[in-house]
């Protein structure tokens, strides 16, 4: 079977699973539309995880710099330091965030973002003060804001099932209706890459079965069972797919139950298993606005 025929049939075997939750109640009979924003240039930055991307840093510029003795030997200083007594232990602090701490009290106001944490995002539900609808322009933003802490795993695990999930693209025959989705889990990559394509990371093709076994699809399919709320966040990467990701950036679209958990064979070139899951968006939330579409066409 073509791989062209294979997603169409999983799309809608998907879409067929999702339709049997219920969702139509959820959906409001006007869908706002969402507030176009500028697109955001990010600034690139080396990962500070193992897990994470790795991006190259920007070469550094050389400095320029002037002589200011003809006596040789002596140290050559930059010429907008020249006259000037430096305190170079004072320029050494890098303002280096603090940890979380349960006697920080001040709130972190509506989409305002902070070098460091209010709040622990190790916990279930909203985040105090944190709106369904706000929006971030970096993955690094939803971390500060506490609302998904890892800046590239899409699934942020805990002991009674998972905090939160990032949708930011996904596999294939995900299938993304705003108010209840599919999602893929995680696992069956090698993370270390090829001899040509060393730390591939996210963007490796699978080469291995995933199982419950790995922490995060442990945790998603615990929710199942717990019934803990997962808040979700939508980016970008999911608007060609999808009407409900926003057109930049990232969006809290609020809290999901995991309804179901199940292992099917994947759509890729091994045949290798991937770990389902159907989440269902809890009633009682702030409408999820939609793009415009643009120039993408989404399944219908």
């Amino acid at each position: 079977m073509s791989y062209a025929k294979e997603r169409e049939q999983n799309i809608a075997r998907n879409k067929a699973l999702l339709d049997g939750l219920g969702i139509n109640p959820l959906k409001p009979k006007i869908e706002p539309k969402e507030n176009l924003r500028k697109k955001v240039a990010v600034k690139k930055r080396k990962s500070p995880s193992p897990e994470s991307d790795e991006l190259e840093e920007p070469p550094k510029k050389a400095s320029r710099l002037a002589d200011d003795s003809n006596e040789p030997g002596r140290a050559r200083r930059s010429s907008r330091l020249a006259g000037k007594t430096v305190d170079y232990k004072q320029e050494q602090d890098r303002g280096v965030p603090e940890p979380i701490t349960i006697k920080r009290a001040q709130k972190v106001k509506v989409g305002q973002l902070k070098s460091k944490r209010t709040y622990d995002p190790h916990r279930y539900g909203h985040i105090p003060d944190v709106e369904v609808g706000t929006w971030w322009a970096t993955r690094e933003d939803c971390s500060t804001a506490s609302v998904h802490a890892p800046w590239v795993s899409g699934i942020a695990s805990g002991p009674n099932g998972a905090y939160s999930i990032a949708l930011s693209g996904g596999y294939d025959d995900d299938v993304d209706e705003g108010y209840a989705f599919t999602f893929t889990g995680s696992g069956g990559r090698d993370l270390k890459g090829t001899k040509t394509a060393p730390k591939n990371l996210r963007t490796a093709p699978q080469s291995s079965d995933q199982t419950f076994e790995d922490r995060n699809n442990a945790a998603l399919q615990k929710s199942v069972d717990t019934q803990k709320p997962v808040r979700v966040i939508r980016g970008f990467k999911g608007k060609a797919r999808s009407k409900y990701a926003p057109s930049e950036g990232y969006r809290y679209d609020g809290l999901y139950l995991v309804k179901k958990a199940w292992i099917e064979k994947g759509l890729n070139k091994g045949g290798f298993l991937v770990c389902k899951f159907a989440f269902i968006r809890m009633p009682g939330q702030e409408a999820i606005p939609v793009n415009d579409g643009g120039d993408d066409e989404f399944d219908e």
